[in-house]
């Protein structure tokens, strides 16, 4: 498992597990600081600034506390990092658990609330594979997830690779839509802009010419006018490809 830059050596395990977290602060400390707010400061800024620039020190003067204010909270920069990651599944809408909504809706609802949130906060890809997501509110979204795909009806020895087909996939979408849209917001340009400025450049390569001009092909094929238009509508194909392949292998099952 991947560690992101600051983690060092193996004995570190998580956040949640190694108690060195204060709630609250005594005396002597900031009034109106506590661990919560700092939680959340700490996304805003991963939002703003992304994960490179984040450090104690800048966090410190987003709150206008000093950096040694911050370590009476939490020991690390990754255990910041390990708080907001959490904080941010936390915006997760789940489903309930009722059991008369069909399954299908449920984990279309479910990927696509994933997806909104890798694209909404492209630090957290990195870090979903960089700790223990054992975190309260990622544990809330992996119970979901196998609510869901238990009541599919495939076999128990196909529902992890269930699992990891369908979420592995919104990962892997939604982290290049959030790159996409680090891209556009990077060079100035709305989406369409630099998707045609994009066409434009690679069509021009001689080595890239004809495959891009059969992708280009294939994106008209599909329909949609803009490029979320042909985002929202390549991911929904994908996603059902991948509930019709569930529900192919549950009637096999069936009749084997």
């Amino acid at each position: 498992m991947g560690k992101p830059a600051g983690v060092r050596g193996a004995a570190r395990t998580s956040v949640w597990l190694e108690g060195r977290t204060r709630r609250s602060a005594r005396g002597g400390q900031p009034s109106g600081l506590d661990l919560e707010r700092i939680t959340e400061a700490s996304v805003r800024l991963l939002d703003a600034e992304g994960m490179a620039r984040f450090s104690m020190r800048r966090l410190a003067a987003e709150l206008n506390v000093t950096a040694m204010s911050l370590y009476w909270y939490v020991s690390s920069k990754d255990d910041l990092l390990e708080l907001a990651l959490d904080a941010a599944f936390g915006e997760l809408r789940l489903p309930d658990e009722r059991h008369d909504e069909d399954w299908r809706k449920q984990l279309r609802d479910l990927a696509g609330e994933y997806r909104a949130l890798l694209v909404r906060h492209p630090w957290l890809s990195p870090l979903v594979g960089s700790f223990l997501t054992i975190g309260p509110n990622h544990v809330a979204f992996s119970d979901a997830v196998h609510r869901i795909i238990r009541r599919t009806g495939l076999p128990e020895d196909r529902l992890a690779g269930a699992i990891s087909a369908v979420f592995r996939f919104v990962y892997g979408y939604g982290t290049n839509e959030g790159h996409f849209a680090a891209r556009c917001a990077a060079a100035g340009m709305a989406p369409d802009e630099y998707f045609q400025h994009a066409v434009s450049v690679a069509t021009s390569a001689p080595d890239a010419a004809e495959v891009m001009r059969e992708s280009i092909g294939l994106l008209a094929a599909g329909g949609g006018d803009t490029v979320a238009q042909m985002l929202d509508r390549d991911f929904d194909v994908a996603l059902d490809l991948l509930i019709a392949g569930i529900e192919a292998t549950v009637a096999r099952n069936a009749r084997d």
